[in-house]
């Protein structure tokens, strides 16, 4: 794999400590959040000076990752002005918090560390916070990606109470907004949890072919789809009609690879929204940000390989108990789950798994 190649000058990066103070200011309105005439999902918020409710972190810096020889350059790059509407690029939509954010790093570290053409790899940041930019931007200097403002106050009162508080988290609804909060140019994106690692080049995940579908996921048809949804859903045909014609099959909104052209078309952000507010009167269904998904595009997925999402691997919403990979090959791995890898391994007590997660790791500190 290409991080064994390239996992040498990992180590011998420098160590820069980045440090989140009151003194840094994130990016400026107008360059890193996109105007839009949708202005109440990128309102820039007030925060309380100085910011102590974040803690300290700090990364390393990353190795500078370049494209391999045969990589296609287009020729705003080859001037070196690549804009976020270079149809060359390879675009990626990953939330920025702070509880999530070691992950997050660890995330675009391993797409960079084994992608062939690294430099043709843009990310999408979605914050609720907005001192995360100087913090990505040291730790990652020459990374294309632009930050964008999701405001928790769209999704806070349709969100209902979930198996496991952080699915209640409004940064985890951020993913049914791309379409707007994303410039028009970009017409597919690849959405992924901040949970995961990629040990495969993340172009072929981007080269998928939706056909006539909106999205793309791994799919996993023996699964029991009915656990998703609550006994009064099943027994209401108001709300099981919504499957009426067609075969649903369970799949992960943590890996997915969407349409932005058709999504937009179709207005899915609204059909999200109206099964949100179904949930809310009707509460049929347990399970945080997931079943709406399904409820929307269930049995019209483009199936994708499973190798590309390994998940499970945090154990199950409640215990967090150590979890063996599926059988078969994989390109990413997905703590879904309530454990994650970096506070098992921090608690001297991490799965046998979690060391996969590990290499990947930017964080400042020493490890096991």
């Amino acid at each position: 794999m290409l991080w064994i190649l390239r996992f040498s000058g990992f180590f011998s990066a420098a160590v820069v400590m980045i440090i989140l103070s009151p003194s840094i200011q994130s990016f400026p309105p107008a360059e890193a959040i996109r105007s839009s005439n949708l202005d109440g999902y990128l309102r820039f918020p007030v925060l309380p000076s100085p910011p102590d409710y974040l803690p300290q972190l700090s990364f390393r810096r990353s190795t500078i990752f370049r494209n391999a020889d045969e990589c296609r350059f287009s020729a705003r790059q080859i001037r070196g002005k690549t804009s976020v509407c270079d149809p060359s690029l390879v675009h990626i939509a990953i939330t920025l918090d702070v509880e999530y954010l070691r992950g997050s790093i660890a995330a675009v570290h391993s797409i960079l560390l084994n992608s062939l053409c690294p430099e043709n790899v843009f990310f999408h940041f979605l914050v609720s916070e907005t001192n995360l930019e100087s913090l990505v931007r040291s730790t990652f200097p020459q990374l294309k990606f632009k930050v964008y403002y999701f405001d928790p106050e769209i999704v806070r009162s349709l969100i209902s109470t979930s198996v496991r508080q952080a699915l209640e988290q409004p940064l985890n609804y951020a993913r049914n907004y791309l379409a707007d909060l994303l410039e028009t140019c970009v017409k597919r994106v690849i959405y992924l949890d901040s949970d995961l690692v990629v040990v495969d080049d993340i172009a072929k995940l981007w080269a998928t072919n939706l056909g006539s579908r909106t999205i793309g996921a791994p799919e996993y048809c023996h699964a029991n789809f009915t656990k998703y949804f609550t006994s009064g859903f099943w027994s209401d045909k108001r709300f099981s009609g919504a499957f009426r014609g067609r075969k649903p099959c369970y799949f992960n909104t943590g890996v997915m690879v969407i349409d932005l052209v058709k999504w937009r078309h179709a207005q899915y952000t609204k059909w999200i929204e109206r099964w949100m507010e179904v949930q809310k009167s009707d509460r049929i269904y347990d399970l945080g940000s997931l079943p709406p998904y399904l409820l929307v595009f269930a049995g019209n997925v483009a199936p994708i390989e499973h190798r590309w999402n390994q998940h499970g691997l945090g154990g199950d919403n409640v215990r967090g108990s150590c979890r063996d990979l599926h059988p078969g090959p994989y390109s990413l791995l997905h703590w879904s789950g309530s454990g994650k890898p970096w506070l098992r391994l921090d608690s001297k007590q991490p799965c046998p798994l979690d060391f996969l997660w590990s290499p990947y790791d930017l964080y400042g500190h020493s490890r096991l």
